[in-house]
């Protein structure tokens, strides 16, 4: 496989990574969290929330390493670190941005403390954990939007 090869291979599983991934998060905020928010019992709704999140889990934990990986063969591929100095390209921190934040939020805090912590939380005042669950979400989804639109635009040459 020659170096042209090999870009369009990373390029076709990024994207499909940020598919997967971002697909799932807008799944799991438009959906399943107002889905989970209409459950009358607490315990139903702690039930399915763990069922369904650590599928959900497993899933989003390898897109987001496909797209980490070929998104960083990509930069390197391209000798293109130096689009992290130019303006223009907000795009390229804004992916790193979100990518860190999932990355650090599934492989460190969620293993480390915040999947007991939101459980004892939820246990507590299930109604009020899931809203700030939902916010968080809304949050995470509108900036990954946001990026996704800055991105496929600006890697065509258009920058907003």
């Amino acid at each position: 496989m020659d170096s042209y090869d090999a870009m369009i291979v990373a390029r076709v599983l990024h994207v499909l990574g940020v598919v997967m991934w971002i697909g799932g998060v807008a799944f799991v905020t438009t959906v399943l969290i107002p889905a989970l928010r209409k459950l009358p019992s607490q315990q139903q709704r702690m039930e399915l929330f763990e069922t369904l999140e650590g599928r959900f889990g497993k899933q989003a934990k390898i897109a987001t390493l496909v797209t980490g990986l070929s998104g960083f063969f990509m930069l390197e591929s391209m000798n293109a670190w130096q689009r992290y100095q130019q303006p223009e390209f907000w795009w390229i921190h804004a992916m790193t941005f979100i990518w860190v934040i999932f990355t650090l939020v599934l492989f460190v805090l969620e293993p480390l403390f915040l999947h007991r912590w939101f459980h004892r939380q939820a246990q507590k005042n299930s109604e009020r954990s899931f809203k700030v669950l939902h916010r968080m979400h809304y949050l995470l989804l509108t900036l990954s939007l946001l990026t996704v639109l800055g991105a496929v635009s600006g890697v065509r040459g258009w920058y907003l």
